[in-house]
């Protein structure tokens, strides 16, 4: 028996790394699972069908069940055909995990307006769009009178923070985890939780990262990998079961860690106030105030290679 028996969840980019770690760890554990994935290369260009389908042998080759789907995420009426996939297959969805992703990465001064339409394609509109049609599917069976317990588990980054040379990967993740939050409140009423990862993992996607690669390779000797993308999974399971009490949290996770981000936050210590309207001497004189230690930083950019390192000298601590 596993934690998510009877369970239909649909999982976008699902053919490697991140993506196919939670449609096996999934099927693993009861659910019968739609492995989507367009075939793209890194930065979205091409198809190719095998990967969802080599997933999809994987899972049937243990005695699970799955079904491949590759249509297009950024695709409103494949979004729409990839939840009907999992109706007609199973009967209903019950899980969504918004996985898929690309990189074109380029400084702002060098981006081309191509860079940056792939790249918010694929993540904002590869999350809004199967998740409109998902909603669609759970709010009517909730009308029906049905008690649904459905997730949509989003995939946001450690670089929604802001990562120099991302700028079009960096504002698609940061409008993902707010997104989160939206859906959480908005479906609701339904029967629906949404909840959000920042995962930190060997992918395709980071290792193109300058720095990343020398940072996040497996082990030489038999010690955990920390990096492995298989660490993220478990949490991506428990957000799917039925009784999860989480909605609207967004997730730190990799290697030996969970957390959950506090979100933008802002405490007395970092308001000014004045008696009226600011005047312009008044902030030349006092705004600079909120950067003394305690109060907000200048920047919150870093590193992707950076943070990487930060993360492997914890966990390895």
């Amino acid at each position: 028996m596993g934690l998510l028996d009877g369970r239909v969840c649909v999982v976008t980019g699902a053919g490697r790394g991140l993506g196919r770690e939670h449609a096996l760890l999934l099927a693993a554990e009861g659910a019968q699972v739609v492995v989507n994935d367009l075939g793209g290369a890194i930065d979205g260009s091409g198809e190719d069908a095998g990967p969802a389908h080599e997933v999809v042998d994987e899972i049937k080759a243990v005695g699970g069940e799955a079904i491949a789907n590759t249509d297009s995420v950024t695709s409103w009426a494949g979004a729409q055909q990839l939840v009907l996939d999992a109706i007609n297959a199973y009967g209903r969805l019950d899980v969504l995990v918004n996985n898929a992703g690309i990189l074109r990465d380029r400084s702002l001064v060098n981006l081309e307006e191509a860079e940056w339409d792939a790249v918010i394609a694929v993540h904002l509109k590869g999350h809004v769009a199967p998740t409109r049609w998902a909603a669609t599917h759970w709010r009517e069976r909730a009308k029906s009178g049905e008690k649904v317990q459905a997730s949509v588990i989003n995939t946001a980054s450690g670089a929604m923070l802001g990562n120099p040379g991302q700028t079009n990967y960096s504002a698609a993740k940061a409008g993902i985890a707010a997104m989160t939050l939206v859906e959480a409140v908005e479906l609701g009423r339904y029967g629906v939780r949404a909840n959000c990862l920042a995962p930190l993992a060997r992918t395709r996607l980071t290792l193109q990262t300058p720095g990343v690669g020398d940072l996040v390779g497996p082990p030489e000797d038999e010690s955990f990998d920390l990096f492995h993308p298989g660490n993220v999974s478990p949490l991506v399971a428990y957000l799917a079961t039925a009784d999860c009490p989480f909605t609207g949290g967004v997730f730190h996770v990799g290697g030996n860690e969970v957390g959950l981000y506090s979100g933008w936050s802002l405490s007395e210590e970092r308001i000014l106030t004045a008696a009226g309207r600011f005047s312009l001497a008044d902030l030349v004189n006092r705004a600079p105030a909120l950067l003394n230690e305690g109060a907000a930083p200048a920047s919150m950019a870093t590193s992707v290679a950076d943070t990487m390192a930060k993360f492997g000298r914890r966990g390895h601590g």
